[in-house]
């Protein structure tokens, strides 16, 4: 895992595509703002977590 640092408007950059900015840090918070190509799905760890076991469901029933 890489670890960075960054300020609030600092940047990061992801392969050709993914740019990942700090929008707002508040306490214990971060806010960041992701652009990234539209065929390429951004999820919370949660969401994608409830697709996943969500399509898993699905395959079972198969």
């Amino acid at each position: 895992m890489l670890v960075l640092s960054r300020k609030r408007d600092e940047k990061i950059v992801i392969g050709d595509g993914i740019v990942i900015t700090i929008v707002e840090v508040r306490g214990d918070k971060v806010r960041l703002g992701i652009e990234a190509p539209s065929d390429v799905p951004v999820h919370r760890q949660e969401v994608y977590d409830a697709i996943r076991r969500q399509a898993e469901l699905n395959t079972r029933e198969d």
